[in-house]
């Protein structure tokens, strides 16, 4: 009988490990990034503290551009990777690491209406010293303190003044323009810096289509970009499609 229960239990150490073994490495930095929501990974799902469960993988292989931004599962995500620091080279074609998100996992997170995202805002002030403007941004997952953070540093480079003033958005409930896919501003854990130093890639081409080729432009400083990257924002002007004003909370792509 003793016997019979240590076997048992040596099988379901077994299984433990196997389990442990098999989580996506990527599905491990969700995990770690999110741990107020995610508790865990099985028979591929991200498993949820309320019970649920969120598919990680739909099967589906070869997808293009437009299928990886209008229908990414949870691993879509990381298709591309994120660096952190100066760009090494212009983006590559196409090449929009973060660009590929699952609305559904961050509308389970930060808010599936307009009014729940709300009841999660703070308002915060923006580089009290410099600029001391009021901001409005969401608590959940700590994004308020991190912007915090990230004031409190940029606050002591008077030369940065001119792109830190005029925030051109933080909340913001909307679709992106010209889709039905929600804008990361919706959530409350996007910050946009000052349009007027900025740089779109539909403002550089004059057009609103993926496919027609954009001529990379940037004007913000790498201090900027450094500093928002350390507390778990990655940049727009990273992106082919670039959009260098956003800044958005994605610790789980940092450096994955």
């Amino acid at each position: 009988m003793r016997l019979t229960s240590i076997m048992l239990l040596c099988l379901l150490m077994l299984a433990s490990v196997k389990s442990i073994e098999t989580i996506p490495p990527v599905a491990k930095k969700l995990i770690e990034s999110y741990p107020d929501f995610i508790i865990g990974f099985a028979d591929n799902n991200l498993l949820f503290n309320d019970n649920t469960k969120m598919l990680w993988d739909d099967g589906i292989k070869n997808k293009t551009i437009n299928q990886l931004l209008e229908q990414p599962d949870l691993e879509d995500m990381f298709s591309q990777k994120y660096v952190t620091g100066a760009l090494a080279a212009l983006p590559d074609r196409n090449f929009d690491p973060g660009r590929m998100r699952n609305e559904a996992f961050f509308l389970k997170m930060y808010g599936a209406t307009k009014q729940a995202v709300n009841q999660n805002l703070t308002t915060i002030t923006w580089c009290p010293k410099l600029v001391s403007q009021k901001i409005s941004v969401t608590k959940v997952n700590g994004v308020d303190k991190q912007l915090l953070k990230i004031s409190a540093a940029l606050d002591q480079h008077p030369e940065l003044r001119k792109y830190l003033t005029e925030i051109g958005g933080t909340f913001n409930w909307r679709n992106i323009a010209g889709t039905n896919r929600h804008s990361m501003h919706s959530f409350g854990m996007t910050m946009d810096v000052n349009t007027k130093y900025s740089d779109y890639w539909q403002w550089s081409c004059k057009c609103k289509t993926e496919e027609t080729p954009v001529r990379y432009v940037n004007r913000i400083p790498q201090i900027i970009v450094d500093t928002f990257e350390r507390y778990g924002f990655i940049w727009g002007g990273k992106w082919y499609h670039y959009d260098t004003m956003h800044f958005e909370y994605r610790p789980e792509l940092i450096n994955h």
